[in-house]
């Protein structure tokens, strides 16, 4: 019964906006998915400058539903600029100013994702440094120098990637 996983319908592009009530929903959509997605992601920041992966990672489903209703409603906006820029530009102004600010911390917690990365990257790498040097034989060559250790003197490092 090995079933293939049906492919997810193509996403029907937004029709752009053409009403200022319109106009005001698209706003307040995406102000609202932009907020909900800087909450989650400002947690998870959190969690994972307290060493808490696991739990960082629980928000995983939460983060993606979010940033695939970001990306609509970005698409929506894209299709509705020149509408925006006419009937209501100051509208326009406030979601580039707060897209500003969401931009800014997406950035942080990138980066602070990437310090984690290097950080247990740097302690795997250590790891098996310390483990290959008490594995590989002292010995010396005739002339009284160290002897290379062979491949099979190198013991690989399996790593469990579930927490």
């Amino acid at each position: 019964m090995n079933q293939r996983p049906q492919a997810q319908p193509a996403a029907v592009p937004a029709r752009a906006i053409s009403s200022p009530v319109e106009a005001r929903k698209l706003a307040e959509d995406l102000m609202d998915v932009m907020s909900g997605l800087l909450g989650i992601i400002e947690r998870e920041t959190e969690l994972v400058r307290a060493g808490k992966i696991r739990e960082a990672m629980e928000l995983e489903g939460q983060k993606g539903e979010l940033s695939r209703r970001y990306m609509v409603a970005v698409e929506h906006l894209k299709n509705s600029q020149k509408y925006l820029a006419q009937v209501s530009p100051e509208l326009l102004t406030t979601l580039r100013r707060h897209h500003d600010t969401f931009r800014a911390m997406l950035q942080i917690n990138l980066t602070v994702l990437a310090t984690a990365h290097a950080v247990s990257e740097g302690i795997v790498r250590g790891v098996n440094t310390e483990i290959q040097r008490r594995n590989i034989p002292n010995t010396y060559t005739a002339s009284g120098q160290r002897a290379t250790p062979g491949p099979r003197n190198m013991t690989p490092l399996a790593v469990s990637r579930s927490l």
